[in-house]
């Protein structure tokens, strides 16, 4: 899997969130059609299977992530392969792929038979952390993926409740303080987001406002986050190709940061129920 290829599967994540959080923002419409355009290329499909191990989670993925009215394209020969093979059932996943790939099934509107969300939240590495035990060595992606999925990327309801909400809310907190201070821009744009799907205000809790005062400093004029962390960034003199596959990752995952906390989704609310507030120009100017 190409850097290009991975950029342009989280590019069609962005568009679909930015579509959802903002529809009549003028900038989607370049975005719209640079995906549009690659998804009905033959070559684009044609990549996500160089990989055999991933082959079938990303064919998932790109069929999930077509634009909507696209009635055509490889995408649809992409997800009826890996709905014959016997991709959507439980078979050999672990439960970080298991909830992924039940939820980019349920995106797509393909039949599985995977196990329910609350089955696949209880068996998560985020439900198995308890309180007190040390973050650091946490899989961050895990952690955050897990609210992504379980939350639509903050546009619905996570579904946890009581103590299961109040620990995932503190781990994921406690995972920003710790990653914050490392300088990790790249998993402190996914922690910021994975607090808001929790139903909290990231502008409002220590180490979301530090972690976005963090990611506001280091980026470029352009919009650019310029490379995954402090001691992983693009050098001076990195051409732009260089550059590119430094920086795409952390600057697409503040992009899609951005857009869900600072404008929430259509209807004003994000998940958990709190509503969206106005954000100032200077707030609006850090996310």
């Amino acid at each position: 899997m190409t850097p290009r290829v991975k950029a342009l599967l989280q590019l069609a994540l962005l568009y679909r969130c930015w579509e959802k959080a903002a529809p009549s923002d003028p900038g989607l419409g370049q975005v719209a059609a640079t995906v549009e355009r690659v998804w009905q290329n033959p070559d684009h499909a044609g990549l996500l299977t160089l990989d055999p191990r991933y082959a079938r989670a990303f064919q998932l993925i790109y069929g999930a992530l077509a634009p909507a009215g696209l009635a055509g394209g490889p995408h649809r020969a992409a997800l009826a392969r890996v709905e014959d093979d016997g991709f959507l059932t439980p078979r050999g996943k672990s439960p970080y792929l298991h909830l992924e790939t039940r939820y980019y099934a349920d995106l797509a509107g393909v039949g599985h038979r995977l196990h329910s969300y609350r089955e696949l939240y209880e068996a998560s590495l985020l439900a198995r952390h308890g309180d007190g035990r040390p973050v650091a060595g946490l899989d961050v992606c895990d952690v955050t993926h897990t609210v992504f999925y379980l939350s639509d990327f903050g546009f619905r309801d996570p579904g946890l409740t009581g103590e299961d909400l109040e620990r995932a809310r503190r781990t994921v907190c406690r995972l920003t303080d710790h990653r914050v201070d490392r300088g990790d821009w790249d998993l402190v744009g996914k922690l910021v987001l994975a607090q808001y799907c929790l139903g909290i205000d990231p502008l409002r809790t220590p180490s979301g406002a530090a972690g976005l005062s963090m990611l506001a400093e280091v980026q470029s004029s352009g919009g650019a986050i310029p490379g995954r962390s402090a001691t992983d960034r693009a050098d001076a003199a990195a051409t732009a190709v260089e550059f590119f596959r430094v920086a795409y990752q952390a600057t697409l995952v503040t992009a899609l940061a951005a857009v869900i906390v600072s404008r929430g989704h259509a209807a004003g609310r994000p998940a958990g129920g709190v509503v969206t507030e106005e954000r100032s120009p200077a707030v609006r100017e850090a996310l």
